[in-house]
C-alpha cells in the first residue's frame, strides 16, 4: 500500500513538473504529463479498489485512463521523434474513446457481467492498438533522430507495455496479486523520475525546433572535422563555436547541435580534444624533450598552462610532464 501510494504520489509530481517546467518542448512534455496522468489515473484506481469498496462509476473512471495513455503516448512520439508540434483537430479525435468513457461512467456498467468484461477488454485492446502505432513512429524514424531521444522514447513504451502485459495477464489468471501492477507502476515510475534526474530525458526538448536530422548533422560534423584535420584550426588559441560557424557557413546553435549529438561533448571539450592529441604526440617526439610544458601548451593553442594542465589530466589521468617522462623520452 505504501509503495503503490509512493509511485502514485511521485507520478503526480512529475506531471506537475512537465506542465510546470519552462525550458524545452512544451508541447511534447505536455503530452507526456498526460500519458503519465492517464497511467497514474489507471494505478490509483487499483490501489484503491484493493482498500476500499469502489462505486461501478469511480471504476470506470479508473479505467477511463487507460484510453487516454495510449493516444498521448503516440502524440508524444510524434512530437520529440517526427517534430510534428501542432497535431490538428482531427489528430485530437483519438481522444473522443477516454471522454466517452468518462461522460457516461454512470452508465457503463462494471459489475462482473459479461458486458463489463467485454468493456474491459475493449479498453486494453484500445491501448495495445496505440502501443503498436508508437512502436510504428519509432521504428520509421529510429535512424533519423539522435539515439539518446530514440532510446528514451523506446523505454517509455516498453514501460507501458510491460504495465499492459501485467493487467492482460492478471485477467487471463497468470497473475493472482492485483495490486502487484500498481507495485510494478510504481517502479517504473521511479526508473523513469531516475532517468529524468539523472540522464538527460529534460534535456531532449533543446533541439526539437532544430531542422537539422540525422543525416545532416552527420555531414555537418564531417565538415567540422575536415577542417580541424586539415587546417590544424584548432591550434588557434581565440577559436570559438561562431568563428567555426562563419566559416562553414551555418548557424552555430546547428553546429553546437551536430556536435553534441555526434561527438556527446560540448564545443570547448571537443576542441580540447584535438589539442590534447596534439600535446601527447610532442611530449612523447624527442625533438620536444626539452620544450617547456607550457610552451607546449601554448603551440597546441591552451591559453595558459593551467587550462592545459587540468584538461590533460582529465583526459590521460596523468600530468603532462607524467605523461613525457612514461613516453621514456626523459
Amino acid at each position: 500500500m505504501v509503495l503503490s501510494c509512493l509511485g502514485v504520489a511521485q507520478a503526480l509530481f512529475l506531471c506537475v513538473y512537465l506542465i510546470a517546467k519552462k525550458e524545452g518542448n512544451k508541447k511534447a512534455d505536455a503530452f507526456l504529463a498526460l500519458v503519465i496522468l492517464g497511467l497514474t489515473i489507471r494505478v490509483g484506481k487499483s490501489v484503491l479498489n484493493v482498500y476500499l469498496d469502489l462505486e461501478p462509476w469511480q471504476r470506470n473512471l479508473g479505467i477511463s485512463g487507460i484510453l487516454l495513455t495510449g493516444p498521448f503516448l503516440w502524440f508524444y512520439g510524434k512530437v520529440l521523434l517526427v517534430g510534428k508540434n501542432n497535431p490538428s483537430f482531427k489528430d485530437y479525435a483519438h481522444v473522443f474513446p477516454f471522454v466517452i468513457m468518462v461522460l457516461f461512467c454512470f452508465i457503463i456498467p462494471n459489475d462482473g457481467s459479461l458486458v463489463a468484461y467485454l468493456v474491459y477488454i475493449a479498453v486494453f485492446i484500445h491501448l495495445a492498438v496505440y502501443l503498436g502505432l508508437s512502436f510504428r513512429v519509432y521504428y520509421k524514424y529510429v535512424s533519423k533522430v539522435h539515439p539518446q531521444r530514440a532510446n528514451w522514447y523506446r523505454n517509455l513504451v516498453i514501460g507501458v507495455v510491460l504495465i499492459w502485459l501485467f493487467y492482460m495477464g492478471h485477467l487471463a489468471g497468470f497473475f493472482s496479486f492485483y495490486i502487484g501492477g500498481a507495485i510494478f507502476f510504481s517502479l517504473l515510475i521511479y526508473m523513469f523520475s531516475f532517468l529524468f534526474l539523472q540522464k538527460h530525458a529534460f534535456r531532449l526538448g533543446k533541439y526539437n525546433s532544430s531542422t537539422l536530422d540525422k543525416h545532416s548533422s552527420e555531414q555537418l560534423m564531417g565538415s567540422v572535422k575536415r577542417l580541424f584535420i586539415e587546417q590544424d584550426i584548432f591550434l588557434d588559441s581565440s577559436i570559438s563555436l561562431d568563428g567555426i560557424a562563419e566559416r562553414l557557413k551555418v548557424p552555430s546553435r546547428k553546429l553546437s547541435q551536430a556536435i553534441n549529438e555526434n561527438e556527446q561533448k560540448n564545443f570547448s571539450d571537443f576542441v580540447n580534444g584535438y589539442r590534447i592529441e596534439k600535446a601527447k604526440t610532442l611530449l612523447s617526439d624527442k625533438k620536444y624533450s626539452q620544450e617547456k610544458i607550457v610552451a607546449i601548451a601554448y603551440d597546441c593553442g591552451f591559453g595558459n598552462v593551467t587550462s592545459f594542465n587540468l584538461a590533460f589530466k582529465a583526459k590521460t589521468n596523468l600530468t603532462p610532464s607524467q605523461y613525457r617522462k612514461k613516453s621514456g623520452i626523459l
